[in-house]
């Protein structure tokens, strides 16, 4: 990754914080490259004094040591400190289409993400220009959360959508990526456009998927990062 990159996806994490954080909400905290930099600007504005009261609900272990380290206080979604709801959650996305569908779970936090997602008033996403597609599923893959006993029937059901579907294997690990919850992960690659919303839902009505990278059901605000330094909004 270029320092070019790590600049933009700095400038788009800490533009929806400065945006849209406000002292007293109950935030969603994403995972990923560029929703750190987002964590970590609550931290250093909390530290500053600027906000204060903020109750902070994870999307990852790595969200959550983030969190330990900044002095972000968090919780889980079903403590009496959040129940159950989210003011605001502010996350990264794996690529953004014309229409604001996303896909997301590169980083393997897509079931968490999408709860956090789906259980707030309020949806942000900051990415750099590099995440814009024209079509979701061509180029970068879809992830599907599923249960191991589901590995071989859940791939010829996504094969019979169109999709070809590949389990994701560990990087200095020896085998699958296994995650947060204890599952596996198939990366979907479609070799023609699909309609988003629609194969999501097809998705998760598969014996055995937990649930899908595809994310249409809450349209976000996006904020861009651009290559000469300017933020666009784009809702």
């Amino acid at each position: 990754m270029s320092e070019n990159q790590i600049a933009m996806k700095e400038a788009a994490g800490r533009a929806a914080v400065d945006a849209l954080v406000k002292s007293g909400m109950k935030i969603g905290l994403g995972t990923g490259s560029t929703a750190v930099f987002a964590t970590r600007r609550v931290g250093e504005l909390l530290a500053q004094g600027v906000l204060r009261d903020i109750s902070a609900f994870p999307t990852s272990f790595q969200t959550e040591i983030e969190c330990e380290n900044l002095g972000i206080p968090w919780y889980s979604l079903n403590s009496h400190k959040l129940s159950g709801s989210l003011d605001l959650t502010i996350d990264g996305a794996d690529e953004v289409s014309p229409e604001n569908f996303l896909t997301k779970g590169g980083g393997g936090a897509l079931l968490i993400e999408k709860i956090a997602a789906y259980a707030s008033a309020s949806y942000a996403i900051a990415v750099d220009e590099s995440k814009l597609a024209g079509a979701l599923g061509l180029s970068f893959p879809v992830p599907v959360e599923i249960v191991n006993e589901a590995r071989l029937t859940a791939t010829k059901a996504i094969e019979k959508l169109g999709a070809a579907a590949k389990l994701r294997e560990g990087i200095r690990k020896a085998g699958p990526v296994i995650t947060d919850n204890g599952n596996l992960i198939l990366d979907l690659t479609f070799s023609s456009p699909v309609k988003p919303d629609e194969v999501e839902l097809l998705l998760n009505q598969i014996p055995g998927v937990v649930e899908n990278g595809f994310f249409t059901r809450k349209r976000p605000v996006v904020f861009i990062a651009r290559r000469d330094g300017t933020v666009e909004v784009r809702s």
